[in-house]
């Protein structure tokens, strides 16, 4: 095989391996979205841009050598793909739990990557938008998307398109000194990305988060509502610039509180969930009244009442959905449960047996932190016709 002078694909080959590795980046992000939404140090992350996020099926080509220094071969059948083992040392397979001897079974690999938060939220976000939205009297709520949508030849260096750059430079080289290579920039070789900003005007919105803050809220369960309200929040404040969201926490008794308020408050005390419900209502009352506001109640508990609270609660409940657009509950198990709890205590139960409005009623059961982020879909899923 003879390499051509001119085969100048080879000098681009770290650009070309950067950008299959940042697709693959992508394509392993997709991939393990439940994982990395319930992530800690994305939750924990106090605003920084980006978080190292430990992800599978992301793995760099390589060789595997014997480190025994053993004579042996390993030949495919020619229909190998990357990844596929050609040869293993020894033919006895190990038990990968259990007593006995350690296994040799090959477990699966964690890669830790420095991943952007916009661009998560951005994979996360593309599906989500705010059910049943309907034309209200006022349309305040601006919201816009960005679309690249041409390339100029001067611009901010953030938004340089470094590939058609490389391009330019590449066709420069060659017009002037007869070899298609890459170097010597000049300013005239710098491409940038425009956009524009399309911004439409949607009817107004608000969303009421309701936690449950009583002391049945443990370290998992307060944790797992709390992760559903980052995103929640992220979500609304990256794709509509004005919705309003108000802030309650509740135990035997509930009230407004500000967002870093909802997001650090310690649990303590009974549970009367009913109080959430008929603050929000009043809140509903006194400041957003329906036939000017898409209205979004969520609610996120473990489940536990007060038992003579519950018909209040159902009855409350139903008020919420005939009053607003979608209400939506949450409700958090023990960690690692495997199987729907159904007993008089729980409000799912209860609410899937006993609400009269249910087609504007959305029911979710979280036990394990990787059922966060399909409750997000739950919640958030494109449904009625959206204005």
């Amino acid at each position: 095989m003879s390499v051509q002078r001119n085969d100048w694909s080879l000098q681009r080959k770290g650009i070309i391996d950067q950008e299959r590795h940042k697709e693959r980046v992508r394509d392993a992000i997709k991939k393990n979205l439940g994982s990395i939404v319930s992530n800690e140090s994305i939750i924990l992350s106090d605003g920084k841009k980006t978080v190292k996020v430990p992800m599978r099926s992301l793995d760099e080509y390589k060789f595997r050598y014997d480190h025994q220094k053993k004579k042996q071969v390993g030949q495919g059948d020619g229909n190998s793909k990357v990844g596929d083992v050609i040869a293993r040392e020894g033919s006895k397979q190990g038990q990968g739990q259990g007593k006995g001897q350690a296994g040799n079974n090959s477990g699966q690999d964690f890669y830790e990557t420095e991943v952007d938060i916009d661009e998560i939220a951005a994979l996360i976000f593309e599906d989500l938008s705010l059910p049943y939205l309907k034309e209200k009297a006022k349309q305040e709520v601006p919201a816009k998307t960005t679309k690249f949508t041409e390339i100029r030849r001067s611009g901010v260096m953030s938004n340089l398109d470094k590939r058609r750059s490389i391009l330019e430079n590449i066709r420069r080289n060659a017009r002037e000194a007869g070899s298609a290579k890459i170097g010597n920039f000049k300013k005239e070789d710098l491409r940038f990305k425009t956009w524009e900003e399309d911004i439409r005007y949607e009817s107004n919105a608000v969303v009421i988060s309701m936690m449950d803050v009583s002391g049945s809220m443990g370290e998992f369960k307060k944790y797992i509502a709390r992760s559903f309200y980052f995103w929640m929040v992220r979500f609304l404040k990256t794709k509509y610039d004005n919705v309003k969201i108000v802030f309650i926490s509740h135990h035997t008794e509930a009230k407004e509180v500000n967002e870093e308020q909802f997001f650090t408050q310690g649990e303590s005390g009974g549970t009367v969930v009913s109080s959430a419900y008929k603050l929000a209502l009043e809140i509903i009352k006194e400041r957003f009244p329906p036939k000017d506001w898409n209205i979004y109640p969520f609610h996120f508990s473990d489940g536990d009442n007060y038992y003579s609270d519950n018909d209040e609660a159902v009855r409350l409940a139903d008020e919420l959905i005939k009053t607003c657009n979608l209400f939506g509950y949450g409700e958090i198990g023990e960690e690692g449960a495997s199987s729907y709890r159904r007993s008089s205590g729980a409000l799912l139960s209860l609410y899937k047996d006993h609400l009269k409005n249910k087609d504007r009623f959305i029911g979710v059961r979280i036990d394990d932190k990787e059922d966060v982020y399909p409750a997000l879909k739950e919640f958030f899923g494109k449904r009625g016709e959206k204005v």
